[in-house]
């Protein structure tokens, strides 16, 4: 029994990669690696510098610059890492990008409201308070 397989010739579907269209997404070059790469770090040593130096006497500016920073580097993650952008796969990666960020702002924002309801409505207490306790 002959095959009308080539050998030579390896069907892109058989193995899930298909390099010759379908997808106009392009893989990021060394360069946009690196870029991505040092903005994440920048993005990550701001907020690290601005809690252990206490640049801000107010708590409230500091955790805010802290979120408007960590929101910043998800879109970085997504644009150099994930390759997200408006042209591929038909504008499909552009409702992915708008739903996760409507998913970071519903999560930053209900840990916020959390947080400060659980330190105005906790019952404020001593160390000596809390040695005692079970």
């Amino acid at each position: 029994m002959s095959s009308n397989v080539n050998p030579s010739h390896h069907s892109a579907d058989a193995h899930g990669h298909d390099h010759h269209g379908g997808h106009e997404a392009a893989h990021g070059t060394f360069k946009s690696y690196m870029t991505g790469f040092v903005l994440s770090v920048i993005l990550t040593a701001i907020p690290f510098w601005l809690v252990m130096a206490k640049v801000f006497s107010d708590p409230a500016v500091t955790v805010a610059i802290v979120l408007i920073l960590g929101a910043i580097q998800i879109i970085v993650h997504m644009i150099y890492f994930l390759h997200l952008n408006t042209r591929s796969e038909g504008g499909w990666n552009m409702m992915a990008l708008m739903l996760t960020i409507v998913l970071v702002v519903i999560a930053l924002s209900g840990s916020l409201w959390v947080m400060h309801h659980l330190n105005s409505n906790m019952m404020p207490m001593s160390p000596a308070m809390m040695r005692n306790m079970p």
